[in-house]
């Protein structure tokens, strides 16, 4: 139970109410935090079958050898669209969207879900410094892109859970080697927990030590400004899913491909 923080000349200061209102707060000042216990866990183990199945029909369809050569082989991408409706779900995770509203203001969509295993004994992709936003140089006064890391397994010290830089978000360049080395922290969460980042903070996975894969659902909100990775609106049957999907999922965001239809889609909003 935390108590009141005592000060003199302060003229003002934050209020959090809630556990959402206290990820923000950490994201916004640090650039990361962990929102615990987002799924139970029959919810996690359920996940963590669909992520198997998946990754089996994934790697059938698309051939090992060339996932190897894109050095794909660890990615998944575009989780929910492989027919497997926990991912809609776990995107759609009320204690995420209530944490997403407190810090993206106005619309966010979904702009990419991807499984990401950091292999065992092994370099993997994601095992380097970058943002979620790669080749950005530039800070915002607010998130435009918002990261949560959904960890299928524990995350720890010896399985390589992710390192990040913090308050890195508010800089436009990656800090010097000795910079890096001296301020990296690294994040330990257990499973069933996001691990919620600002998509321009600086961050890495660390080097799995153990024998069994660390397994995580990568998803990334942005405001409905940036095209998404992989157009998901293609490879799902708007008739299945409720408003509030088919808004997150991007459907009501196409790119108009003429000039008349985008008039139709002002006319569209104008009488809506």
């Amino acid at each position: 139970m935390s108590s009141s923080v005592e000060s003199y000349g302060v003229l003002r200061q934050r209020e959090s109410g809630s556990r959402y209102e206290s990820v923000a707060e950490e994201v916004r000042e640090r650039g990361y935090a962990v929102l615990e216990d987002a799924c139970t866990q029959s919810e996690v183990e359920a996940l963590s079958d669909a992520f198997e199945h998946v990754r089996n029909r994934y790697i059938e369809a698309f051939g090992a050898t060339r996932l190897r050569a894109l050095d794909e082989f660890h990615t998944i991408r575009a989780l929910l669209t492989h027919g497997e409706d926990v991912f809609l779900r776990l995107a759609m995770n009320e204690h995420l969207l209530a944490t997403l509203r407190l810090l993206i203001e106005g619309k966010f969509i979904l702009n990419q879900q991807n499984g990401i295993i950091n292999p065992p004994q092994e370099k993997y992709s994601q095992g380097k410094w970058h943002r979620d936003l790669p080749y950005q140089h530039f800070v915002s006064s607010r998130p435009l892109a918002i990261n949560a890391l959904f960890c299928l397994n524990d995350f720890t010290m010896e399985n390589g859970a992710t390192f990040v830089l913090p308050a890195s978000h508010k800089s436009e360049e990656l800090g010097s080697d000795g910079y890096v080395q001296r301020n990296k922290v690294q994040i330990a969460a257990k499973a069933g927990s996001f691990i919620v980042l600002d998509c321009m903070v600086f961050h890495t996975g660390g080097v799995n030590r153990t024998a069994l894969p660390r397994r995580a659902v990568n998803h990334v909100f942005t405001i409905p400004f940036f095209k998404q990775q992989i157009r998901l609106a293609g490879h799902l049957d708007a008739a299945t899913l409720s408003p509030e999907a088919r808004d997150l999922l991007g459907f009501n965001y196409p790119e108009p491909t003429s000039v008349d239809a985008y008039l139709a889609s002002r006319e569209s909003k104008a009488t809506s």
